[in-house]
């Protein structure tokens, strides 16, 4: 898939030279760093989430709750 971003002239100077440095696509780079920024995303949702438990904003479900729901307790 093709994505097309633009960005600060100098950040894209450092990719370039972090990109020949590591004899590695400026393309490959940004995908590596938007991937890891995923994980910190994850855990930034993750406590994100975990905070609105302990607030009792969000209602939780036991897995027998969930099954008589779904009509699955006797599966």
């Amino acid at each position: 898939m093709e994505v097309k971003i633009q960005m600060d002239d100098a950040l894209f100077f450092d990719l370039e030279n972090c990109a020949k440095e590591l004899q590695q696509s400026t393309s490959s780079l940004i995908e590596k760093a938007v991937s890891a920024y995923f994980d910190k995303l994850d855990e930034v949702i993750s406590d994100r989430r975990m905070d609105d438990i302990k607030a009792g904003k969000t209602e939780l479900y036991s897995l027998d709750e969930v099954a008589k729901k779904l009509g699955l307790e006797n599966v």
